[in-house]
Parts: structure tokens; C-alpha cells; sequence
């Protein structure tokens, strides 16, 4: 059984990653981290670099076609723990799983964590 609903899950799907990106800048920057420290850890999860980064946002792209699109980190499955209510590694929907893997990195640059542990340096 998931733990999401398909309706959640196609909410995410269809979210536009550039209305979701300033929020991500805003959290980080408040908390005294910087924008080129995001793009670090969105990097390391997608593996898209700014100008990749840029052009995506320029374009309006969904969720849906912001991982369709990523190569994934090899080590994004090491990502766990509790985000927006959901247990990270109990979420079935891959999509779904992807993008609480981003608000993840987001949430702990913002708390202050190292970028060792971050970006899940083995």
C-alpha cells in the first residue's frame, strides 16, 4: 500500500519546478547558506549543472520532466528521513520519492548540515 495517493502524487508531477526554486533559494539564503550551495546539491542529485539549471527554469519545466530528464545520484537512495509529513524511504511513487529527495537536500543545507554529509560523501 503507499503511503502517498495518486492524486498527491500527480499534484507533484504537475508543480512547475520554477515556482518551487525561489522558495528553495529563500530557505537556504535565510538560514545564511548560499545559492551556489543549492545548486551544488540540486547538481549532485540531477546532475544538472547552472546553465542546465537556468534553461529548465526559463522553461517552465514540471517535476514530472525535471527528473524525467535528471541522471540521479547513485547515492540518492542513502536520502532518508521524514519530509512533509512522509518517511522518505516508505514513498513508492518514484516521482514523488525524487522530488522529497530535493526538499530533503534543501531542508538540511538550511539546517545548517555539512556538505560532506549532504551530499552523502562515503
Amino acid at each position: 500500500m503507499s503511503i502517498t495517493t495518486p492524486e498527491h502524487d500527480e499534484r507533484i508531477a504537475q508543480m512547475k519546478f520554477s515556482s518551487v526554486y525561489p522558495h528553495y533559494v529563500t530557505k537556504v539564503e535565510k538560514k545564511g547558506r548560499t545559492k551556489d550551495e543549492l545548486h551544488q546539491v540540486i547538481e549532485w542529485l540531477t546532475g544538472y549543472d547552472l546553465k542546465k539549471l537556468e534553461e529548465l527554469i526559463e522553461s517552465q519545466v514540471t517535476f514530472e520532466k525535471f527528473f524525467e530528464d535528471a541522471t540521479l545520484n547513485p547515492n540518492a537512495h542513502l536520502i532518508k528521513g521524514v519530509i512533509c509529513g512522509y518517511r522518505i524511504e516508505d514513498i513508492e511513487t518514484p516521482l514523488t520519492k525524487q522530488t522529497r529527495y530535493l526538499d530533503k537536500l534543501v531542508e538540511e543545507l538550511a539546517r545548517g548540515r555539512k556538505m560532506e554529509k549532504i551530499l552523502r560523501v562515503v
